[in-house]
């Protein structure tokens, strides 16, 4: 795959007689040149940039320029359309570009459509943004562009990213109320201990008596609030400064996927969303005509848990060897039981694709009703621990009142 990088050029723009300078991203000086061309402008120079010094790019901490699941699909689904009407490419790209309301996207499509007019072909000039087109969509327009069926290969990828984008809004609206409900308790907690919990103090140093040892606890740390809360904050900072550099790496995914699958509400909800999607993606891809090795190297990448990853890649070394397709499956510890022994009826019977269609709809449906308990089943957790927190803080707050009063009453 070519690499994308930086040119500087100067060219002359036909409709004022000027000469204009600019930067602009391509694999190569020709597509730099078709880019120009596109854009009315005729090249007069055209440099590589370095990327040192001061031309390394910066990059902000969780800054990407990823397109949603939501945005794809509906570029896909117009695309599909536009291109089942009998539109040219060229055309439809330039349809596409106008109407675009995704910021990223966007400039994406610009670039892909000049690439286009520079000769190459619409899967190429999309395999030169990986950051926007996912490598399952480039696989499959690819498959489509040379079978000559792009419109209906670009309708299964809509279709796929509108279930994603469907199942990820759900989860999102489902998990926003208690996130909200978490966040203002913390600010709660932490308004307490710094504004509430000082006023009691001065009222027990008036008192003179020794204090229980859990209101000793919660005014030391009431105490050093001024020095604690800045530390909290520049240490939760660092932690996500950290997580969001090397979240990717497998040393770090070695170590936390598994645990995701293994959380107490979450890991089966997890488990389920990556059974669906693995078995979705799959059946999509061979379907439409991708090899069943090259299928699941590429639904691998696309589960975004590193366990399940390695179960496929056993499954790519058992189908090389010529074995089951099911064994490997069953052995990695990930799928539920009711996957591999599907698998393996639809391999027997020749309806493998069928099969892991039918395998998704059952477990989207699963994630789909998980999710709707999902928030019934936070908010009782939280209000629990919220309860115990606040309540152990109003608790520790008024023991020393209710110590001297029993002092009083022995008096």
């Amino acid at each position: 795959m070519p690499v994308i990088q930086e040119y500087s050029y100067r060219a002359v723009d036909p409709r004022g007689g000027s000469v204009v300078k600019g930067t602009i991203e391509a694999a190569t000086e020709s597509a730099v040149t078709g880019k120009l061309r596109a854009q009315g402008l005729t090249p007069l120079e055209v440099k590589a940039l370095s990327k040192t010094g001061l031309r390394m790019d910066v990059k902000l901490p969780g800054a990407t320029k990823h397109v949603s699941s939501k945005s794809l699909a509906i570029f896909s689904k117009q695309m599909a359309g536009l291109i089942n009407a009998g539109l040219p490419l060229m055309r439809t790209l330039s349809i596409l570009i106008e109407q675009t309301e995704d910021k990223k996207l966007q400039p994406a499509l610009i670039s892909v459509q000049a690439d286009v007019e520079a000769g190459s072909s619409f899967s190429a000039a999309l395999a030169l943004h990986p950051q926007v087109f996912p490598p399952l969509m480039l696989s499959i327009v690819r498959v489509g562009e040379t079978g000559g069926f792009l419109g209906a290969a670009l309708g299964s990828v809509a279709e796929n990213y509108r279930k994603e984008a469907e199942l990820h809004n759900k989860i999102r609206a489902a998990t926003t109320y208690p996130v909200i409900v978490l966040i203002i308790a913390i600010i709660g907690v932490l308004g307490m201990v710094t504004f509430v919990v000082p006023v009691f103090a001065n009222m027990f140093a008036s008192l003179g008596s020794q204090l229980p040892l859990p209101t000793q606890i919660l005014v030391t740390i009431s105490n050093n609030m001024v020095w604690m809360l800045p530390l909290l904050i520049l240490i939760v900072l660092v932690a996500w400064t950290w997580w969001v550099r090397n979240r990717h790496t497998e040393r770090v995914r070695r170590v936390v996927d598994p645990i995701r699958l293994k959380l107490p509400i979450f890991g089966p909800l997890a488990t389920k969303m990556a059974v669906a999607r693995f078995s979705r993606n799959l059946s999509m891809m061979l379907n439409a005509g991708v090899p069943i090795i090259q299928a699941l190297g590429i639904v691998g990448q696309a589960s975004n848990n590193w366990k399940i990853e390695q179960a496929i890649l056993e499954v790519q070394e058992s189908i090389r060897q010529g074995k089951s397709f099911a064994a490997p499956l069953a052995k990695a510890g990930v799928f539920p039981p009711m996957v591999p022994q599907m698998v393996s009826v639809g391999e027997e019977s020749g309806t493998l694709t069928e099969m892991l269609a039918s395998i998704a709809d059952f477990y989207e449906d699963e994630v789909e009703t998980a999710t709707s308990q999902l928030s019934s089943t936070i908010e009782p957790v939280l209000i629990v621990g919220l309860g115990v927190i606040i309540g152990g803080m109003v608790i520790s707050l008024y023991l020393p009142i209710f110590t001297l009063y029993g002092e009083i009453a022995k008096q």
